[in-house]
């Protein structure tokens, strides 16, 4: 199949990747456009993943003050250089973040911030369900229970509000893979009139 320029063009538009690398991947692919472009997620988790350890001095505050002026957020948003913190992308990722701050109301930023004691507790109440059933189910039960906690909870795990598809952590895995730089959320501030 012959590659277009339309079709690499639309696959940028959505991964976010380079020229090169959307016609490498659609080549790849045979031209399937699905299939190339989970290549390109595939890849960019791999450059996300080298570039984890990467220390992130810059970044940015974002901020959200949602119409009304009845709920605001403010959001670190770290990276390591500032090059990357000035570009349009990065400042408008710092946005969204608090946007989905501002929408969800998470009380931590990833599963590790959770207290230890809180997770025993809900692990209990997940086993008192699981009574009586096989392993395998209760093990099941009690991490789903678990999953769902965190999705609810902790921003890096719910579902981005301007595309469900997307979970938060994997929407910073995309902008790491294509700004090429580490980029790491470390606090958030949510403040709402009456709370």
């Amino acid at each position: 199949m012959e590659i277009t320029a339309q079709m690499v063009k639309d696959l940028r538009a959505l991964t976010g990747a380079g020229v090169l690398d959307c016609r490498k991947a659609l080549e790849t692919a045979g031209g399937d456009f699905d299939k190339a472009a989970s290549l390109l997620r595939e890849k960019g988790l791999a450059v996300a993943a080298k570039k984890a350890e990467r220390e992130t001095k810059e970044g940015l505050v974002g901020s959200y003050i949602h119409a009304g002026s009845k709920v605001a957020a403010l959001i670190e948003v770290g990276c390591e250089s500032d090059f990357v913190a000035r570009t349009e992308d990065f400042q408008a990722l710092c946005k969204d973040l608090a946007m989905q701050v501002v929408a969800t109301k998470p009380s931590w930023v990833r599963p590790a911030d959770v207290p230890a004691d809180q997770v025993a507790q809900l692990t209990a109440a997940a086993e008192a369900d699981a009574v009586g059933k096989p392993a395998q189910v209760a093990e099941k039960i009690i991490a789903g229970k678990l999953a769902k906690f965190y999705e609810e909870t902790c921003l890096l795990e719910q579902a981005f509000i301007k595309d469900e598809s997307v979970k938060i952590k994997d929407l910073i895995t995309g902008k790491i893979a294509k700004l090429g730089e580490n980029i790491v959320v470390r606090r958030f501030a949510r403040l709402e009139v009456g709370e």
